[in-house]
């Protein structure tokens, strides 16, 4: 009994064993991932949604609805309109002469894109009172007309109107008397899933009591601001209300009431008499757009001048909307980035009328998560067994399977199901199976990296992860860019923080990260931080033939970004009510050669550079204080960059500790600004001032300086025109030596 009870201990055990070792690394792996993402799609983060989103915009993109008939016709107020009829909003008059005209010509019905919600400002009544110029008698009889609201109400009841309502996200007083449509519904309460609004925008009472209907034009983007879904209904307050389209469907039909079908998932869709419109579960219609169409206008100023044919209008549903983009009701779709709001609504209204209407059935994300279930666990049962060719192979025909089906739903039956999501998971799945022996062997890479990468740039920790030989002490000579940037006046600045070290600590990383990203973004190499200044280079580790360019244009940048980082800490010392000392930086930009390499001791270095080349940007970043110019360039550097940028030479100067005089350049902008006539003429006026200062033309000099100041644009320059200006009354007082060249000493760094 015994025996037996230990050959059953180790069957067992045996049989553990195998079932670890049929799993292993790879299935075990495999199937982790799986399940990872099956969880991934349950929690559905925006990330997920917006791919899936991309997905079904591809489709519209390739195979956008072609619109074979066109049941809609938008009445436009467009730029034409705007200018022969005056500027929006038109009196009210004006709008039933329009309505009455459209009325007559026949057609179904018609929706104001056009929310009327305070009386208008053009009624006698109104214009009366505030012409306080006119006597009595006119004023009363300007009393007794009606207003122009009480004109468009009477245009309005004559004729099947739908008023557009706004819903919004402010609570508005109830509105008991207004009259509602009427709401039906099959199955749950619907209010749980419908998209809420706190309040309503509705029109003025006496339009809204002659009219038809009333529907919520509100259109809602998606996450990118893009309109992809309508919703049909929605709440807003304690009132289920329809939108313009259903409402127009819910009056042309004659129905008293619109009917919502529901199940436990959500809304599936909704009805009027002989229409039903498949929805998602908040009641949104996916809309199947066509290209914005110019058939699907008419002006509404030829409209209001007689110039369209009454069978234009005859039979059909009518949107009186705005496509001119002054009147911002412009929106991005699957199929166009720019598409009047109006003709939204009236696709919406096609794909009622053609059957053509987009569906995302409830059950569809059960759907693609059991098949990207199903797939993934096929790939990883069978991959032990099967070639790394067969896999690949299996892998893709599963892939060109699931686009298919996708891609036939779409086309054939005008449904939406996800073939992004099932495509990542098992594509992750597969690379994981394929991949998992070579991320162990990247396990010493992975140890270099981490060893070095606290103080080597990212691009040398990559080169020596790949080649570990290169750990060595040395350098190579190359043609370099360097750039220097220091903060001024920083003493002041971190006195104000004596009592708060940590805020300092925090404004330096709130100063350095924006300065370091435009330096990394341009290929430039870090070389250090010293305090509140900042060491970087261009042309090493790597190759950057455009180096001199890619540094200017990250001085320009840090220039910006310390400017977006100054006016928010002003806005926060205002709302804290501290004070506020704005933080200003100056640079130096230098290119010659340079020796860059591993500097250091056998037992730490660092990857640096040097040369006389790096002393001089160096000081050039000192000397912009003297000039009142936040970057200044070495000749060099201006040189490679004078056809690209605004750069202007500012001075001939030698700096302390080199004896070799150097041409100096302020970097004012980018290449716009360089062709710029401002900068045309300020540039002659310098370069002539400086000649003749050289030449001890002091009056000259003087002339043109005086000339440059009285430009209405200096380009920053004032303090360095003010700083020729004590030079030039120096010299006239103790002129230079006979020697003298032009050339400024610095004795101070």
């Amino acid at each position: 009994m015994k025996l037996l009870r230990e050959k059953r201990r180790a069957s067992q055990k045996q049989r553990r064993f195998n079932l670890l070792k049929w799993f292993g690394l790879r299935r075990t792996s495999g199937f982790l991932l799986l399940a990872a993402f099956i969880a991934l799609r349950i929690w559905d983060p925006a990330q997920l949604e917006n791919l899936r989103l991309r997905g079904f915009d591809l489709y519209q993109t390739l195979k956008p609805r072609v619109a074979k008939l066109k049941p809609v016709v938008i009445v436009d107020i467009d730029e034409a309109s705007l200018q022969a009829m005056g500027q929006w909003p038109w009196p009210r008059t004006l709008l039933a002469e329009l309505t009455d005209k459209i009325q007559a010509a026949g057609s179904a019905a018609i929706g104001f894109d056009i929310i009327m919600s305070e009386p208008d400002r053009m009624s006698p009544a109104l214009v009366a009172n505030s012409l306080p110029q006119i006597d009595a008698q006119t004023r009363a009889k300007m009393k007794e007309f009606p207003s122009n609201d009480d004109v468009l109400a009477q245009s309005i009841a004559k004729s099947r109107v739908i008023l557009g309502q706004s819903a919004i996200v402010t609570a508005t007083p109830d509105a008991p008397e207004m009259p509602r449509t009427g709401i039906a519904t099959i199955g749950p309460d619907p209010s749980p899933f419908l998209i809420s609004f706190d309040g309503m925008l509705r029109n003025m009472p006496v339009l809204e009591t002659a009219a038809a209907g009333r529907g919520v034009l509100t259109l809602r983007s998606e996450r990118d601001g893009v309109v992809r879904r309508v919703p049909l209904v929605m709440k807003a307050g304690d009132q289920i209300v329809p939108a313009m389209s259903l409402e127009m469907l819910r009056v042309v039909t004659g129905s008293g009431a619109i009917l919502i079908r529901t199940d436990p998932v959500g809304i599936r869709a909704v009805a009027v008499p002989g229409l039903e419109l498949p929805t998602d579960e908040n009641g949104q219609m996916w809309v199947n757009y066509t290209r914005q169409d110019a058939g699907r206008y008419v002006s509404a100023k030829d409209v209001l001048e007689g110039k369209i044919p009454a069978d234009r209008l005859a039979g059909r549903l009518v949107l009186i909307g705005t496509s001119a983009v002054g009147l911002l009701d412009i929106k991005a779709t699957p199929v166009e980035t720019a598409m009047p709001g109006v003709e939204i609504h009236a696709q919406v209204l096609e794909n009622a009328l053609t059957q053509s209407v987009l569906s995302r059935p409830n059950y569809a994300v059960g759907v693609e998560i059991v098949v990207t279930a199903l797939v993934g666990i096929i790939l990883v049962v069978v991959s032990p067994w099967i070639g790394a060719m067969t896999l690949i192979a299996l892998g893709l025909s599963i892939a060109a399977l699931l686009a298919a089906s996708s891609w036939y739903m779409y086309t054939q039956h005008g449904l939406l199901f996800d073939v992004t999501f099932p495509l990542i998971a098992i594509f992750a799945t597969y690379m994981t199976l394929v991949f998992i022996n070579y991320f162990r062997e990247q396990a010493d890479r992975r140890r270099i990296r981490s060893a070095f990468s606290r103080y080597l740039s990212p691009d040398l920790v990559e080169q020596l992860a790949n080649s570990p030989k290169k750990l060595v002490l040395g350098g190579e000579t190359r043609t370099m860019t360097i750039l220097f940037s220091d903060v001024r006046g920083f003493t002041t600045i971190s006195e104000s923080f004596k009592d708060d070290p940590q805020g300092l600590t925090l404004l330096m990383n709130r100063l350095l990260t924006p300065l370091t990203n435009a330096i990394v973004e341009r290929k430039g190499t870090i070389d250090k931080y010293i305090g509140d200044a900042i060491m970087a280079f261009w042309n090493a580790p790597l190759d950057d033939n455009d180096h001199e360019s890619h540094a200017c244009a990250a001085a320009l940048d840090m220039l910006r970004k310390m400017s977006e980082l100054n006016r928010e800490r002003q806005a926060e010392a205002q709302e804290d009510g501290k004070p506020f000392f704005p933080i200003n930086i100056g640079l130096g930009i230098n290119t010659g050669t340079c020796v860059v390499g591993n500097m250091g001791s056998d037992l730490r270095f660092d990857y640096s550079v040097l040369g006389d080349s790096v002393n001089l940007a160096s000081r050039l970043e000192s000397r912009s204080k003297s000039y009142g110019t936040p970057i200044i360039l070495g000749a060099k550097t201006a040189e490679k960059v004078g056809d690209k940028f605004a750069t202007i030479q500012i001075d001939f100067i030698t700096v302390k500790g080199k004896t070799e005089p150097e041409s100096v350049y302020a970097l004012i902008g980018d290449e716009a600004v360089a062709k710029s006539d401002e900068f045309t003429s300020f540039v002659a006026l310098v370069k002539d001032m400086m000649g003749r200062y050289r030449q001890r033309d002091w009056p000259g000099a003087e002339r043109a300086l005086q000339q440059a100041k009285s430009l209405p644009q200096t380009f920053g320059l004032t303090d360095m025109l003010d700083l020729y200006q004590a030079r030039i009354d120096a010299f006239r007082v103790t002129p230079p030596p006979a020697q003298w060249d032009g050339v400024f000493a610095f004795d101070t760094k």
